[in-house]
């Protein structure tokens, strides 16, 4: 078992999780908090329940006792919601369900009532409260107070930056995708208040500073844990801020993306993997690439989202499950005909990883499977060709996702240094994708343009939730002039109005909180 899933199994007995449609709630204990928190053996616990928020949807897992009431809770797995929000809205994936709002995202289409839009805002704020409470509960003055030891209080206090750096992640996803949004803090306690909106470019200054404030205090990657976050993990959340900054804030930032990146790269502790698939197989923990990943585990942190889903949703048509690692081929998500054809070289990128047999690259029906190219990037097997642990049924998977990486660091570096007039440096670094990409330098690049930062960032980093962000940053998410299927409802694609470079608060908020005022155009 991975060693933080060990303490999300005890959590569960301690924390009954709900939440309402306001962040003035919190979580709710099956212990009295005080009592809780009164015992200094339960802060890890409790410290897993807010990393399995990432993971999981409820305490009971794969279903029951979900996290967040009144939708479907398969529809608030945090990584799921984000995929969707990220993937299918761009040429990277379309998925042929048509479940409610399904269909609305792929065509980019999307309301104040789409479900998934609901379900990912909730999730983060979710998250968010959970997180307030355990720093809260945490604060000097409380653990003074509580009479702990100086290694007790020592160890809480690492705990506490850690729920620090979750709350900056998911208040990072809440400005990336929804822009201006509720804000509330540790300080805010639990009472009959609306909260303030922040502004999308001072929630940017918020994380930057708590980040700062927290980055030297997180522990090493050279001696952190697997699965829990370190200080390289706040560095490379600070890292794409940055990429992103001219976005959220109107003013770039590559200089600052680079410090960032830098401060990972030197310190040796992590390399890019031999083998570019390894990186998404049942034993992914062993990479020396990742640099924070969302844990699952087949036997003990199961759920219908996450890894699970990726890999079930991909598998279709003449596919064997087996092949796969799974028992299910739920013939969802494909690859578009404009993605595919990124990968020129095809035979020698050992990125390329589509399933072509009794498919077809173009797309005109999104419900049928057969078009466009299944992409079983993730894979419940071990390098060794073995099931994952949960053998037995191979219902769920152990295959974790890869939030953050070396190789995107790498990519982050180039593109930053390129920016900023450092074509050499860049070059350097694209050149190091490249190289493990296709095991020789055949295909290095020579010389670079910008365009070639987003699209090897696309064969690199395809379905690891980027896509939408990056093609923002570069104008094409909504341009008229890059188009692929079904974008804008047109079966060859359209250009959409700017506004759907956000995603709207969800209607349902807006009524409740007359503090909140609605994205444009929605």
């Amino acid at each position: 078992m991975k060693r933080l899933v060990a303490y999300t199994v005890i959590a569960s007995a301690l924390l009954l999780g709900a939440c309402g449609k306001n962040l003035n709630q919190s979580p709710k204990y099956g212990l009295n908090a005080e009592a809780v928190y009164s015992d200094a053996d339960n802060y890890i616990k409790v410290l897993a329940k807010l990393y399995s928020g990432m993971s999981m949807t409820g305490n009971q897992g794969p279903a029951g006792q979900a996290d967040i009431a009144g939708i479907d809770e398969g529809f608030s797995a945090y990584v799921r919601v984000l995929w969707n929000m990220q993937e299918l809205p761009t040429d990277e994936a379309i998925c042929g369900w048509n479940d409610p709002g399904i269909p609305d995202l792929n065509k980019s289409q999307w309301n104040a009532d789409n479900v998934w839009v609901k379900g990912m805002y909730y999730r983060i704020f979710y998250q968010i409260t959970l997180c307030n409470e355990f720093i809260w509960q945490s604060r000097d003055e409380k653990l003074n107070d509580r009479g702990f030891s100086a290694a007790q209080v020592a160890n809480i206090v690492t705990m506490r930056n850690e729920a620090r750096f979750l709350r900056a992640l998911a208040y990072y996803h809440a400005m990336d995708l929804f822009g201006n949004v509720p804000f509330v803090t540790e300080e805010d306690r639990v009472g009959a208040f609306n909260p303030e909106q922040i502004m999308r470019a001072d929630l940017f200054k918020y994380i930057e500073d708590e980040l700062k404030a927290i980055e030297n205090d997180l522990t090493p990657a050279s001696s952190v844990d697997y699965g829990r976050a370190s200080r390289s993990a706040a560095h490379a959340l600070m890292a794409k801020m940055y990429l992103n900054a001219e976005v959220y804030t109107g003013s770039p930032r590559y200089s600052d993306c680079a410090t960032y990146c830098e401060k990972i790269i030197n310190t040796n502790n992590f390399q890019l993997d031999d083998v570019y698939q390894d990186l998404f197989l049942a034993d992914n923990h062993t990479s020396p690439e990742i640099i924070f990943p969302i844990v699952y585990d087949g036997l003990y942190a199961q759920t219908w989202g996450g890894t699970t889903f990726m890999i079930c949703s991909t598998l279709g048509g003449s596919m064997v499950a087996a092949d796969y690692g799974v028992n299910g081929k739920w013939a969802g998500n494909r690859a578009t005909k404009p993605f595919i054809e990124k990968f020129a070289d095809s035979t020698e990128d050992s990125r390329w990883m589509f399933y072509t047999a009794g498919q077809q690259m173009d797309i005109t029906s999104m419900s049928t499977f057969t078009q466009g190219y299944p992409n079983p990037k993730y894979k419940n097997k071990t390098k060794d060709g073995l099931n994952g642990s949960n053998n037995a049924t191979s219902a769920h998977v152990d295959v974790d996702f890869p939030m953050f990486r070396l190789a995107d660091v790498f990519l982050m570096y180039a593109e930053a240094k390129y920016r900023t007039g450092d074509e050499a440096t860049a070059l350097t670094y694209m050149n190091y994708i490249r190289e493990r990409a296709y095991g020789n330098s055949n295909y290095n690049y020579t010389s670079l343009v910008l365009n070639d930062f987003i699209d090897e960032r696309a064969r690199e980093l395809n379905w690891e939730c980027t896509r939408r962000t990056d093609l923002i940053r570069f104008d094409l998410f909504t341009s008229p002039f890059y188009v692929w299927p079904f974008k804008g409802g047109v079966d060859v694609g359209a250009g959409v109005e700017a506004k759907y470079e956000l995603y709207p608060i969800p209607t349902s908020d807006i009524v409740l909180n007359p503090n909140l005022q609605q994205n444009p155009g929605f």
